[in-house]
Formats: C-alpha cells, sequence, structure tokens
C-alpha cells in the first residue's frame, strides 16, 4: 500500500492505522514508510529489519531524533479505522491511533517536509516495541549501529495526551513461589496445600501503599502488583506448587537492582525469582535543549508512569521526553480513539519548534 504524505497528519494516520502491523507483520507498513522517504533528496535512509531510519546531514550545532514504533497489540474487530464523534468531539478511532501511529504519522509528514531545519533531525520507525524487549527494533538498531544514536536530544511519539511527559517508570516482573505436599484433596491434612501459603504474598500486595517519589520537579507514582497467580494439578489433589506473577513499577530515582531489593524487603521469607527488568529514565528536562521544547510546544511537563524506550536514551546519557496525540488511558483498548485536533496540534508544535530555533 502507498502512503501519501500531502495529505492532512489526520488523513495520513487513518492510512497508516489501516495497515495492520501487529508485532510481527511490521513488513507491509516498513515497506509503505521507506517508499515514502528512500527518494527525498535531503535524507540519509538506513533500513535494518523492519525498523526505517531517515537523517538530515546539515551540519547543524544540534541533532535531534525524533522516532515512534510501527507496531500494535492484536486487533480486535477495530480496523478500518472510521471518524467518530464523541461528546462533539471529533476522533479518529480504531487500533494504533492512540498507540501510536498518531506520532509515527506526523512524524513522516515532518520528515518529508522539513528540508531546512534548525537542528539536524534523525527520524526513526522501528518495530517490535509491544512484546519482548528481545525483539525490540530500536534495541537491535541500537546494538549493530549506535551511531545512529549519536544526538543531543530525543523525543518517542508515545501517546502523551499531546502534553510533554519526561522519562518514565522502571518495571521489574519477579515470579513468587509457595510450595507444599500433594495428597488427595480428601485427605487434604496428609499435604500441605501451595495456594494457601501464597495468602500471604496476596495480602502483602494488597495493603502495599504505592509511594509517590518526586524527582527533577516531576512526582512519579510507583506500583507493586499481582498480574497473574497459578496452580493446581486437578480437581481432587492438593497442590504442592503456587506462584503468584508480581509487577514492581518503580520511580526512576532507582535503577533495577534498587528496585529488586525494595522487591525482595516485601515478600521477605519467599522464593523470589526476577524474570525481567529495566530501569527507568530520570525527566532529563534540565538540558536546555529540552527546556526549549517544552517552552516551545507550550506544555507542562508531566511524569511517565509507564516504561517507555525513553530509556533506551537516557541510558545512552540523551535527554528524552515524550511526546505525541492519544490519551494512554486509551492505549490498547479496544475503544482506542485519538481527537483529531491533537494529532494538529503536535503536528504544529514539533513544526513549530524544529523550524524556529
Amino acid at each position: 500500500m502507498l502512503l501519501d504524505p500531502t495529505v492532512s497528519a489526520v488523513e495520513l494516520t487513518r492510512a497508516i492505522c489501516d495497515i495492520p502491523s501487529v508485532s510481527g507483520d511490521e513488513n507491509a507498513l516498513a515497506d509503505a514508510i521507506e517508499a515514502v522517504v528512500a527518494p527525498l533528496p535531503h535524507l540519509e535512509v538506513i533500513r535494518h529489519g523492519n525498523t526505517v531510519v531517515a537523517r538530515t546531514n546539515l551540519g547543524r550545532a544540534q541533532r535531534v531524533v525524533i522516532a515512534g514504533h510501527t507496531d500494535t497489540v492484536p486487533i480486535n474487530d477495530n480496523v478500518p479505522t472510521r471518524f467518530v464523534d464523541i461528546d462533539g468531539v471529533a476522533h479518529l478511532w480504531g487500533r494504533g491511533t492512540v498507540d501510536m501511529k498518531g506520532g509515527v504519522a506526523v512524524q513522516l509528514k515532518l520528515a518529508v517536509e522539513l528540508v531546512d531545519p534548525a537542528v539536524d533531525i534523525t527520524w526513526m520507525w522501528y518495530d517490535n516495541e509491544e512484546v519482548a524487549a528481545s525483539l525490540n527494533g530500536l534495541r537491535l538498531l541500537s546494538i549493530d549501529r549506535p551511531d545512529l544514536f549519536a544526538a543531543d536530544f530525543a523525543i518517542l511519539g508515545e501517546p502523551s495526551d499531546g502534553q510533554v511527559e519526561g522519562g518514565c517508570n522502571g518495571t521489574l516482573r519477579a515470579i513468587v513461589r509457595t510450595h507444599g505436599v500433594r495428597a488427595h484433596s480428601a485427605r487434604a491434612w496428609i499435604g500441605e496445600n501451595a495456594i494457601h501459603a501464597a495468602a500471604p504474598i496476596l495480602r502483602r500486595l494488597a495493603e502495599y501503599r504505592a509511594k509517590e517519589v518526586h524527582v527533577e520537579g516531576l512526582a512519579y507514582r510507583e506500583s507493586m502488583s499481582a498480574v497473574r497467580i497459578s496452580g493446581g494439578v486437578a480437581g481432587n489433589v492438593i497442590p504442592d506448587l503456587c506462584e503468584v506473577e508480581v509487577n514492581y513499577r518503580f520511580a526512576p530515582n532507582k535503577d533495577a537492582a534498587a528496585a529488586e531489593t525494595h522487591l525482595r524487603g516485601v515478600l521477605e521469607g519467599f522464593d523470589v525469582e526476577i524474570t525481567d527488568a529495566a530501569d527507568g529514565a530520570r525527566p532529563g528536562l534540565d538540558a536546555p535543549i529540552a527546556q526549549q521544547f517544552v517552552a516551545a510546544v507550550g506544555a507542562v511537563p508531566r511524569p511517565k508512569y509507564g516504561w517507555t524506550d525513553v530509556a533506551r536514551f537516557s541510558a545512552l546519557g540523551i535527554p528524552a521526553v515524550n511526546y505525541g496525540p492519544g490519551d494512554p488511558h486509551l492505549a490498547h483498548h479496544d475503544e482506542e480513539r485519538v481527537p483529531l485536533a491533537q494529532i494538529e496540534a503536535v503536528e504544529q508544535g514539533l513544526r513549530a519548534w524544529l523550524t524556529a530555533q
């Protein structure tokens, strides 16, 4: 399918959303994006798997990376997209409108039109953000082409309600196990019930009070939650194993090692296995270029509670923020939808900043 970058950012969002690109199946959309940027003389284009990079080389004093992921969670009868009116506000409804093809469309349109920006720009459209980190296109690109990440500032088009969200929380996952002894359920007293033994784990998590941690002027709210529980052998057997999966979202004032220490303290006395961890990202809003950006788009910075790829840039020493259309609460929702005015506002904000520095 061909994309027409001369249409409005709203229409381009709709066209991009109507190219299904569930994680692992981004090839068609990557091809369509590459077809738009490859012929443009002001851009150097690099294809890395299903990640497309396009960058200016104008010799500007500063370089900005502007990135967006092209994949979505699975479709659930919410493609093709359609325009809807909700309480008098025009929206584009459908999978990917929020997370995050509105941002992708704005970036693609500006990549085509900004032939003489005030800073050099590296545009990145990458695959497999919604799945395992080992598959993430941005991660794989950073391993093979670290030179492409040389920059003074980065903007990720994740949905932020058209506001600027600085940094992000870190995330840690763990399996907490209880053990018992199998027995026939008719003689339950012969065994030891591992599911019953998990009750103190659930009680501790239910009683856990989320902390609000202030980092560089932004208040990040933490949480520790049971997200899955499994156990049981058969309907007439006392189970000898129960597993509770726990997800801890921690403020960017601590790293994954400190988060692990805290989680193990909360669940002291239990068998805990850490299965996944990713550091968060500090806001980075003290950098002059970040302050200029925030002022130019007229935003009041907020914290990002969910983990995003700004953390990859932060780990490289590059201040990074989230800035894109769409309410994060509607990401992955079956009623995913974005106000048309928000797409237009983000386009205008980025355009003004990139051309007027």
